[in-house]
């Protein structure tokens, strides 16, 4: 089975940092794993101004922060806190990756800036676009969630277009489904090229015939992915839809109230946000829920 052995949980010590670190270790408890929390001390010149400079006290404050964001981490879970310097706080968690074994990143969907949204030139965008290993991407809490309640996977949704990427992608969610005993939905979606429609009559073919074989073969594809095991206790359903990917997979995340959607990305530039229509994209920028994003292995 797929596990995680070690998270490192990167947090700038804003109002989502607590929300963040409850899912790392959520997952971190789960699989056993040991839990970094890495805050970076970006200490690049600005402007005519020399390099920011670390000092004890300050040193001493950030840690006494992280102590007071990690108190709800369960005791079970190992725990670690780094402060490190560097000009750049993308570029340092980058390099810390390799060095640190760590094989899952947890991150917010925003920094210091207090938007709510995904945004250019976040540290979270720029990591994601370069990490070699699965990152989850927290969104802010909502409105109405309840802080005190425990971080609960119970319906997990992963799009899967038959790629390798998605195939990596469909493996991380199977091994957290069983570890949190969760739903798991398989998505595909046809997407139907809007000149087959238009341009049907003079073709004189039969669109609805096309899409109806295509959705039976996807649904077969789908079941076959499915491990006997699973097929058994009913934990793992397939659905196949028509419409745009991304659309596609908000809408039924929202429809089944998804706490997860676990997405495979295509190599190092799939999430580039100069492919704006990548689906990746649009889908971590929208959504409610939190968004594992498994890159294709090479």
């Amino acid at each position: 089975m797929t596990r995680f052995s070690h998270v490192l949980c990167p947090v700038d010590l804003s109002d989502i940092s607590q929300h963040v670190i409850d899912h790392a270790a959520a997952i971190a408890r789960w699989y056993d794993a040991r839990l970094t929390l890495l805050h970076v001390f970006v200490n690049r010149p600005a402007m005519d101004l020399p390099p920011r400079i670390l000092e004890p006290a300050e040193r001493d404050r950030i840690a006494a922060a992280m102590r007071g964001v990690a108190v709800h981490v369960p005791a079970a879970v190992k725990v670690e806190l780094m402060v490190q310097e560097a000009e750049s706080a993308h570029e340092e968690i980058l390099r810390l990756v390799p060095g640190s074994g760590a094989d899952l990143l947890v991150m917010g969907s925003h920094g210091r800036s207090g938007f709510q949204r995904f945004f250019l030139g976040s540290v979270t965008e720029k990591v994601i676009r370069k990490a070699a290993c699965p990152t989850l991407v927290v969104p802010p809490r909502t409105a109405d969630a309840d802080p005190e309640s425990p971080v609960q996977f119970r319906r997990i949704l992963c799009p899967v277009d038959f790629s390798e990427s998605s195939l990596a992608a469909l493996a991380r969610a199977l091994s957290l489904a069983q570890e949190a005993e969760a739903q798991l939905t398989l998505l595909h979606v046809i997407e139907m090229p809007p000149e087959l429609r238009e341009n049907a009559m003079a073709a004189d073919f039969d669109v609805d015939r096309i899409r109806a074989a295509a959705e039976a073969e996807a649904l077969r594809h789908l079941r076959d992915l499915v491990p006997a095991g699973a097929r058994t206790r009913g934990t793992v359903e397939t659905m196949v839809v028509e419409g745009r990917a991304y659309r596609e997979v908000l809408r039924v995340a929202a429809e089944r109230a998804a706490d997860l959607i676990v997405m495979g990305v295509h190599g190092r530039g799939a999430i580039d946000l100069v492919v704006f229509g990548s689906t990746s994209h649009h889908v971590i920028r929208a959504s409610s829920c939190p968004v594992l994003i498994v890159r294709q292995a090479y």
